[in-house]
């Protein structure tokens, strides 16, 4: 008779210390848990491309260059994708000790301090180890439990040590580290690069319509002028 193996599910850190995030997708896509104005962002650059693509685009697309209409499509695209990779990646979250490997951290820096008499502070809590012949201090987390690398910091929102945090962005929903700072800065620039495509083209769209029809008609012809 063959032996039945049983398989058990591994539980990972993120699901016993996940922290003030939220997790799907078996923890590919990571939130924090404050996400009202990643929606007002979300919907802030669909709502404005929408008024450009249907007041704008198609007078443009005939009157001016069909690529106007493809070259804001694909500016949208990536615009969106950088700012879901942005919002749902993990920004480099440096996994909480476990209670057994707290309680040996704990019993470490005991004995390295030695007992504190009363009334004295305990010293900082600071391992030094030697990286590249120089000699590094990492900073011991309190909530976390962990000894953290240079540059790491605990987000007071999110109640994570990320490593290489830059800042918590509510316009993300998500903190800026270490793993996706780059398609931050790529959501920032392609972003700012729509803006001043459809801002521009925009005007382009009222003046050449003005011409013909005059100000205040266009304006009454395309109401989404307005917004955008």
């Amino acid at each position: 008779m063959s032996a039945v193996m049983v398989a058990k599910k591994v539980t990972r850190k993120w699901e016993k210390l996940p922290g003030k995030n939220t997790f799907c997708c078996d923890g590919r896509v990571m939130m924090a848990r404050q996400k009202g104005v990643f929606y007002l962002t979300l919907f802030l650059i669909i709502g404005t491309c929408a008024l450009f693509f249907a007041f704008e685009c198609p007078y443009l697309a005939v009157n001016l260059s069909p690529a106007i209409p493809v070259a804001a499509a694909v500016l949208f695209l990536f615009v969106v994708a950088m700012l879901l990779r942005t919002s749902f990646s993990d920004p480099g979250v440096l996994p909480r000790a476990l209670p057994d490997e707290a309680t040996f951290i704990e019993m470490e820096i005991e004995a390295a301090n030695g007992n504190v008499p009363p009334g004295q502070r305990a010293p900082p809590r600071i391992r030094n180890v030697q990286i590249n012949n120089q000699i590094v201090k990492l900073k011991y987390c309190y909530t976390c439990k962990i000894f953290r690398p240079p540059r790491a910091s605990h987000c007071s929102i999110c109640d994570n040590c990320v490593e290489r945090f830059d800042h918590h962005c509510p316009w993300v929903g998500n903190c800026v580290g270490k793993r996706n700072y780059r398609y931050f800065y790529l959501f920032t620039l392609s972003l700012s690069l729509l803006t001043i495509f459809i801002f521009a083209f925009d005007i382009v769209h009222v003046v050449m319509r003005s011409v013909d029809t005059g100000f205040l008609n266009t304006l009454k012809q395309t109401p989404g002028s307005y917004p955008l």
